[in-house]
Protein backbone atom coordinates (compact mmCIF):
# COMPACT_ATOMS: atom_id res chain seq x y z
CA UNK A 1 0.00 0.00 0.00
CA UNK A 2 1.51 3.06 -0.98
CA UNK A 3 0.83 7.10 -1.94
CA UNK A 4 1.82 10.33 -1.52
CA UNK A 5 0.22 13.45 0.13
CA UNK A 6 0.90 17.08 1.34
CA UNK A 7 2.56 17.29 4.48
CA UNK A 8 0.79 20.41 5.56
CA UNK A 9 -2.73 19.08 4.59
CA UNK A 10 -1.74 15.93 5.94
CA UNK A 11 -0.55 17.68 9.68
CA UNK A 12 -3.33 19.45 9.47
CA UNK A 13 -6.35 16.30 9.58
CA UNK A 14 -4.10 14.56 11.59
CA UNK A 15 -4.07 17.17 14.18
CA UNK A 16 -8.00 17.36 13.85
CA UNK A 17 -8.59 13.30 14.83
CA UNK A 18 -6.12 13.06 17.05
CA UNK A 19 -7.32 15.29 19.57
CA UNK A 20 -10.11 13.01 20.31
CA UNK A 21 -6.82 10.47 21.83
CA UNK A 22 -7.01 9.93 25.83
CA UNK A 23 -4.01 9.85 27.76
CA UNK A 24 -4.88 6.73 29.39
CA UNK A 25 -6.63 3.94 26.69
CA UNK A 26 -8.40 0.77 27.81
CA UNK A 27 -7.47 -0.66 24.46
CA UNK A 28 -3.70 0.10 23.46
CA UNK A 29 -4.27 0.40 20.00
CA UNK A 30 -6.53 3.28 20.61
CA UNK A 31 -3.37 5.66 21.38
CA UNK A 32 -2.94 5.11 17.20
CA UNK A 33 -5.09 6.54 14.29
CA UNK A 34 -6.33 4.60 11.67
CA UNK A 35 -5.26 5.03 8.59
CA UNK A 36 -7.13 3.38 5.27
CA UNK A 37 -6.98 3.80 1.76
CA UNK A 38 -9.73 3.52 -0.82
CA UNK A 39 -8.97 4.32 -4.07
CA UNK A 40 -7.23 7.95 -3.77
CA UNK A 41 -9.09 8.55 -0.35
CA UNK A 42 -7.58 8.38 2.79
CA UNK A 43 -9.56 8.20 6.16
CA UNK A 44 -8.05 8.92 9.38
CA UNK A 45 -10.20 8.18 12.63
CA UNK A 46 -9.17 8.26 16.14
CA UNK A 47 -10.82 7.32 19.27
CA UNK A 48 -11.15 6.98 22.86
CA UNK A 49 -13.85 4.56 23.00
CA UNK A 50 -16.64 7.18 23.96
CA UNK A 51 -16.15 9.79 21.38
CA UNK A 52 -14.76 8.68 17.82
CA UNK A 53 -13.75 11.27 14.96
CA UNK A 54 -13.37 10.37 10.93
CA UNK A 55 -11.73 12.61 8.71
CA UNK A 56 -10.90 12.55 5.06
CA UNK A 57 -8.26 13.96 2.66
CA UNK A 58 -7.35 13.39 -1.14
CA UNK A 59 -3.95 11.64 -1.98
CA UNK A 60 -1.82 10.95 -5.25
CA UNK A 61 -0.18 8.09 -7.06
CA UNK A 62 -2.22 5.90 -4.51
CA UNK A 63 -1.42 1.80 -5.11
CA UNK A 64 -3.32 -0.68 -3.28
CA UNK A 65 -6.25 -0.11 -0.26
CA UNK A 66 -6.03 -1.44 3.02
CA UNK A 67 -5.93 -0.31 7.25
CA UNK A 68 -3.43 0.39 9.41
CA UNK A 69 -3.22 2.03 12.61
CA UNK A 70 -0.40 4.30 13.63
CA UNK A 71 1.01 5.94 16.76
CA UNK A 72 -1.26 8.98 16.79
CA UNK A 73 1.40 11.02 19.10
CA UNK A 74 5.11 10.17 17.04
CA UNK A 75 3.63 10.92 14.00
CA UNK A 76 2.06 14.61 15.23
CA UNK A 77 5.89 15.05 16.18
CA UNK A 78 7.19 14.02 12.69
CA UNK A 79 4.85 15.65 11.10
CA UNK A 80 4.99 18.95 12.98
CA UNK A 81 8.65 19.76 11.48
CA UNK A 82 8.30 19.18 7.89
CA UNK A 83 7.78 22.24 5.77
CA UNK A 84 5.37 21.82 3.04
CA UNK A 85 5.88 19.17 0.93
CA UNK A 86 4.87 16.24 -0.95
CA UNK A 87 5.58 12.52 1.46
CA UNK A 88 5.54 9.58 0.40
CA UNK A 89 3.67 6.77 3.18
CA UNK A 90 4.02 2.72 2.47
CA UNK A 91 3.00 0.45 4.18
CA UNK A 92 3.94 -3.12 4.34
CA UNK A 93 0.84 -5.30 4.31
CA UNK A 94 2.59 -8.32 6.23
CA UNK A 95 4.08 -6.85 9.48
CA UNK A 96 1.87 -2.88 8.89
CA UNK A 97 5.37 -1.37 9.30
CA UNK A 98 4.87 2.29 7.81
CA UNK A 99 7.77 4.33 6.23
CA UNK A 100 7.72 8.15 5.61
CA UNK A 101 10.17 9.67 2.56
CA UNK A 102 10.75 13.11 2.62
CA UNK A 103 12.73 14.98 0.22
CA UNK A 104 15.72 14.24 2.35
CA UNK A 105 15.01 11.47 4.49
CA UNK A 106 13.36 8.15 5.14
CA UNK A 107 10.95 8.03 9.04
CA UNK A 108 10.33 4.31 10.02
CA UNK A 109 7.36 3.27 12.25
CA UNK A 110 5.64 0.38 13.63
CA UNK A 111 2.22 -0.16 12.67
CA UNK A 112 -1.00 -2.55 13.61
CA UNK A 113 -3.52 -4.43 11.87
CA UNK A 114 -5.49 -1.73 11.20
CA UNK A 115 -8.75 -4.69 11.14
CA UNK A 116 -8.71 -4.65 14.88
CA UNK A 117 -9.49 -1.32 15.51
CA UNK A 118 -12.79 -0.72 16.68
CA UNK A 119 -15.32 0.41 14.14
CA UNK A 120 -17.86 3.91 14.86
CA UNK A 121 -20.81 3.72 16.40
CA UNK A 122 -23.54 2.94 13.57
CA UNK A 123 -26.51 3.72 15.55
CA UNK A 124 -28.46 6.59 13.90
CA UNK A 125 -31.58 7.85 15.16
CA UNK A 126 -34.19 9.27 13.77
CA UNK A 127 -34.05 12.71 15.32
CA UNK A 128 -31.96 15.20 12.98
CA UNK A 129 -31.49 18.50 12.30
CA UNK A 130 -28.89 21.10 11.17
CA UNK A 131 -26.93 24.50 12.12
CA UNK A 132 -25.02 26.49 10.78
CA UNK A 133 -21.06 25.48 11.70
CA UNK A 134 -20.71 29.71 13.35
CA UNK A 135 -23.73 29.17 15.23
CA UNK A 136 -23.24 26.11 16.69
CA UNK A 137 -19.09 27.03 17.33
CA UNK A 138 -21.10 30.25 19.20
CA UNK A 139 -23.59 28.48 21.33
CA UNK A 140 -20.71 25.61 22.33
CA UNK A 141 -18.15 29.13 23.06
CA UNK A 142 -21.09 30.49 25.18
CA UNK A 143 -22.21 27.88 27.09
CA UNK A 144 -19.82 25.05 27.81
CA UNK A 145 -17.58 26.91 30.49
CA UNK A 146 -20.68 26.06 32.51
CA UNK A 147 -19.97 22.90 32.78
CA UNK A 148 -19.61 20.55 35.68
CA UNK A 149 -16.97 17.75 36.88
CA UNK A 150 -19.66 16.31 38.81
CA UNK A 151 -19.25 12.50 39.49
CA UNK A 152 -22.79 12.24 41.75
CA UNK A 153 -24.36 13.88 38.65
CA UNK A 154 -22.94 13.30 35.58
CA UNK A 155 -25.91 14.84 33.54
CA UNK A 156 -24.17 18.35 34.80
CA UNK A 157 -21.08 16.58 33.26
CA UNK A 158 -22.34 18.16 29.32
CA UNK A 159 -24.48 20.59 27.02
CA UNK A 160 -28.21 20.27 27.20
CA UNK A 161 -29.57 20.46 23.49
CA UNK A 162 -33.60 21.06 23.94
CA UNK A 163 -35.12 21.00 20.44
CA UNK A 164 -38.56 21.82 19.36
CA UNK A 165 -40.74 23.21 16.63
CA UNK A 166 -39.96 26.74 17.53
CA UNK A 167 -36.17 27.34 18.60
CA UNK A 168 -32.97 25.43 20.09
CA UNK A 169 -32.25 25.85 23.91
CA UNK A 170 -28.82 24.77 25.07
CA UNK A 171 -27.98 24.64 28.87
CA UNK A 172 -25.07 24.11 30.99
CA UNK A 173 -24.87 24.26 34.72
CA UNK A 174 -22.75 23.40 37.66
CA UNK A 175 -25.37 24.31 40.31
CA UNK A 176 -23.60 27.66 41.01
CA UNK A 177 -23.92 29.03 37.69
CA UNK A 178 -26.22 28.37 34.25
CA UNK A 179 -26.39 29.50 31.47
CA UNK A 180 -29.05 29.36 28.57
CA UNK A 181 -28.52 29.69 24.74
CA UNK A 182 -31.42 30.47 22.32
CA UNK A 183 -31.31 30.50 18.97
CA UNK A 184 -34.95 30.57 17.04
CA UNK A 185 -33.24 29.93 14.04
CA UNK A 186 -32.56 26.37 14.02
CA UNK A 187 -35.93 24.52 14.41
CA UNK A 188 -36.36 20.50 15.00
CA UNK A 189 -39.77 18.78 13.49
CA UNK A 190 -40.68 17.92 17.27
CA UNK A 191 -39.76 18.39 21.08
CA UNK A 192 -36.34 15.99 21.48
CA UNK A 193 -33.44 16.40 23.45
CA UNK A 194 -30.06 14.95 24.24
CA UNK A 195 -26.92 16.04 26.44
CA UNK A 196 -23.99 16.57 24.70
CA UNK A 197 -20.63 15.77 27.34
CA UNK A 198 -17.58 17.98 28.05
CA UNK A 199 -15.23 16.75 25.81
CA UNK A 200 -17.05 16.13 22.67
CA UNK A 201 -17.85 19.38 22.95
CA UNK A 202 -14.31 20.64 23.15
CA UNK A 203 -13.52 19.12 20.03
CA UNK A 204 -16.22 20.59 18.07
CA UNK A 205 -14.76 23.83 19.66
CA UNK A 206 -11.54 23.03 18.20
CA UNK A 207 -12.52 21.35 14.76
CA UNK A 208 -15.50 23.24 14.03
CA UNK A 209 -12.89 26.88 13.57
CA UNK A 210 -12.39 26.57 10.38
CA UNK A 211 -15.08 25.52 9.00
CA UNK A 212 -18.20 27.92 7.45
CA UNK A 213 -20.76 25.34 6.24
CA UNK A 214 -23.96 23.63 7.87
CA UNK A 215 -23.70 20.65 10.57
CA UNK A 216 -25.75 18.25 10.65
CA UNK A 217 -26.82 16.26 13.47
CA UNK A 218 -28.14 12.89 14.40
CA UNK A 219 -29.32 11.40 17.22
CA UNK A 220 -30.99 8.41 19.18
CA UNK A 221 -31.36 6.98 21.98
CA UNK A 222 -27.00 6.27 22.73
CA UNK A 223 -24.96 8.43 20.35
CA UNK A 224 -25.40 11.53 18.84
CA UNK A 225 -23.04 12.60 15.35
CA UNK A 226 -22.49 16.06 13.92
CA UNK A 227 -21.58 15.77 10.39
CA UNK A 228 -19.66 19.09 8.51
CA UNK A 229 -17.48 18.67 5.37
CA UNK A 230 -15.26 15.67 5.56
CA UNK A 231 -15.44 15.00 8.97
CA UNK A 232 -18.16 12.96 11.10
CA UNK A 233 -17.83 12.73 15.00
CA UNK A 234 -19.72 10.21 16.85
CA UNK A 235 -20.08 10.30 20.74
CA UNK A 236 -21.86 8.50 23.52
CA UNK A 237 -24.48 10.68 25.05
CA UNK A 238 -24.65 11.33 28.37
CA UNK A 239 -27.74 9.33 29.78
CA UNK A 240 -30.18 10.42 32.25
CA UNK A 241 -32.83 13.54 33.05
CA UNK A 242 -31.33 16.98 33.18
CA UNK A 243 -32.62 19.57 35.62
CA UNK A 244 -35.70 21.80 34.80
CA UNK A 245 -33.87 25.03 34.16
CA UNK A 246 -36.59 27.02 33.53
CA UNK A 247 -38.11 26.48 36.88
CA UNK A 248 -34.85 27.81 38.61
CA UNK A 249 -34.69 30.81 36.28
CA UNK A 250 -36.31 33.50 38.24
CA UNK A 251 -38.38 35.83 36.70
CA UNK A 252 -38.67 38.98 39.23
CA UNK A 253 -35.69 40.54 39.49
CA UNK A 254 -36.32 44.20 39.31
CA UNK A 255 -33.73 45.65 40.35
CA UNK A 256 -31.30 45.93 36.87
CA UNK A 257 -28.21 47.33 36.67
CA UNK A 258 -26.79 48.32 33.02
CA UNK A 259 -22.80 49.17 32.96
CA UNK A 260 -20.35 48.60 30.37
CA UNK A 261 -19.33 45.34 30.07
CA UNK A 262 -15.45 45.71 29.44
CA UNK A 263 -15.57 48.41 32.73
CA UNK A 264 -17.02 45.89 35.00
CA UNK A 265 -14.82 43.04 34.14
CA UNK A 266 -11.16 45.73 34.68
CA UNK A 267 -12.53 46.52 37.76
CA UNK A 268 -13.54 43.38 39.08
CA UNK A 269 -9.85 41.66 37.67
CA UNK A 270 -7.76 43.94 39.38
CA UNK A 271 -10.14 44.47 43.03
CA UNK A 272 -10.30 40.32 42.59
CA UNK A 273 -6.82 39.62 43.33
CA UNK A 274 -6.74 41.15 46.85
CA UNK A 275 -9.69 38.66 47.69
CA UNK A 276 -9.75 35.93 50.18
CA UNK A 277 -7.48 33.21 48.07
CA UNK A 278 -10.26 30.53 49.85
CA UNK A 279 -13.80 32.13 49.34
CA UNK A 280 -12.60 34.42 46.04
CA UNK A 281 -15.66 36.96 47.12
CA UNK A 282 -16.31 40.20 45.11
CA UNK A 283 -18.62 42.13 47.22
CA UNK A 284 -20.86 44.86 44.64
CA UNK A 285 -22.27 47.95 46.56
CA UNK A 286 -24.98 49.18 44.38
CA UNK A 287 -26.38 53.05 44.74
CA UNK A 288 -28.03 55.03 42.24
CA UNK A 289 -25.49 55.08 39.17
CA UNK A 290 -22.98 53.40 40.80
CA UNK A 291 -21.41 50.14 41.55
CA UNK A 292 -18.51 49.71 43.98
CA UNK A 293 -16.68 46.98 43.80
CA UNK A 294 -14.55 46.01 47.19
CA UNK A 295 -12.75 43.03 48.49
CA UNK A 296 -10.49 41.96 51.49
CA UNK A 297 -7.96 39.49 52.42
CA UNK A 298 -8.52 39.46 56.92
CA UNK A 299 -5.68 36.93 56.70
CA UNK A 300 -3.01 39.14 55.26
CA UNK A 301 -4.68 42.47 55.75
CA UNK A 302 -5.28 43.48 52.24
CA UNK A 303 -8.27 44.83 50.48
CA UNK A 304 -9.13 47.16 47.81
CA UNK A 305 -12.75 48.79 46.33
CA UNK A 306 -13.05 50.58 42.92
CA UNK A 307 -15.99 52.65 42.17
CA UNK A 308 -17.48 52.18 38.42
CA UNK A 309 -20.40 54.45 37.02
CA UNK A 310 -23.42 52.78 35.57
CA UNK A 311 -27.37 53.40 34.85
CA UNK A 312 -29.16 52.15 38.04
CA UNK A 313 -32.32 53.54 40.20
CA UNK A 314 -33.01 50.16 42.12
CA UNK A 315 -33.04 49.83 45.99
CA UNK A 316 -29.68 50.06 47.72
CA UNK A 317 -27.83 46.57 48.07
CA UNK A 318 -25.02 44.72 48.37
CA UNK A 319 -24.59 41.47 47.00
CA UNK A 320 -21.51 38.62 46.70
CA UNK A 321 -20.50 37.10 44.12
CA UNK A 322 -17.26 34.38 43.90
CA UNK A 323 -14.59 36.70 41.76
CA UNK A 324 -13.51 33.87 39.07
CA UNK A 325 -17.33 32.83 37.81
CA UNK A 326 -18.11 36.79 37.57
CA UNK A 327 -15.38 37.25 35.53
CA UNK A 328 -15.73 34.06 33.50
CA UNK A 329 -19.81 35.50 32.76
CA UNK A 330 -18.70 38.71 32.27
CA UNK A 331 -15.87 38.01 29.59
CA UNK A 332 -18.05 35.41 27.72
CA UNK A 333 -20.76 38.27 26.61
CA UNK A 334 -20.22 39.81 23.62
CA UNK A 335 -22.38 43.07 24.10
CA UNK A 336 -20.75 46.42 24.94
CA UNK A 337 -23.27 46.66 27.76
CA UNK A 338 -24.62 44.37 30.10
CA UNK A 339 -27.24 43.81 32.13
CA UNK A 340 -27.63 42.41 36.20
CA UNK A 341 -30.77 41.86 37.10
CA UNK A 342 -31.02 41.03 40.89
CA UNK A 343 -34.02 40.48 43.69
CA UNK A 344 -31.78 41.03 46.89
CA UNK A 345 -28.74 39.82 48.01
CA UNK A 346 -29.67 36.26 49.14
CA UNK A 347 -31.15 35.27 45.77
CA UNK A 348 -29.65 34.39 42.45
CA UNK A 349 -29.17 36.78 39.69
CA UNK A 350 -29.05 37.27 36.33
CA UNK A 351 -26.22 38.68 33.83
CA UNK A 352 -27.69 39.35 30.42
CA UNK A 353 -26.29 40.88 27.01
CA UNK A 354 -27.68 44.16 26.73
CA UNK A 355 -28.32 43.59 23.03
CA UNK A 356 -28.56 39.98 22.07
CA UNK A 357 -27.58 38.90 18.51
CA UNK A 358 -29.80 38.08 15.89
CA UNK A 359 -32.11 35.03 16.68
CA UNK A 360 -30.23 34.77 20.10
CA UNK A 361 -31.54 35.02 23.61
CA UNK A 362 -28.75 34.80 25.89
CA UNK A 363 -29.12 34.40 29.84
CA UNK A 364 -26.86 33.52 32.42
CA UNK A 365 -27.86 32.58 36.03
CA UNK A 366 -25.10 33.31 38.69
CA UNK A 367 -25.28 32.40 42.46
CA UNK A 368 -24.34 34.69 44.93
CA UNK A 369 -22.37 34.31 48.26
CA UNK A 370 -22.61 35.41 51.48
CA UNK A 371 -21.90 38.70 52.76
CA UNK A 372 -20.74 38.76 56.63
CA UNK A 373 -21.27 42.71 56.85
Amino acid sequence: MKFNVSSSKLFAQLQAVSRVIAAKNSLQILEAVLFDLEGDVLTLTASDSETTIRTSLTVEDAQGAGKVAVGGKLLLETLKEFSEQPLTFQIDEQNFGLNITSANGTYSFVGANGLEYPEMPVEEGDNTFSMPANILLDAINKTIFCTADDELRPVMNGIYFDLSEEKIAMVATDAHRLVRYINDGVKGSQAVSFILPKKPAQLLKQVLQKEAEEVKVTFGQKNAKFEFGTTVIVCRQIEGRFPNYNAVIPQNNTNKVVVDRQTIVNACKRVAVFANTGTSLLKLALSENQIKISAQDIDFSTSAEETISCDYNGMPMAIGFKAPFLIEILSSIASQDVVLALADPARAGLILPAENEEKQDLLILLMPMLLND
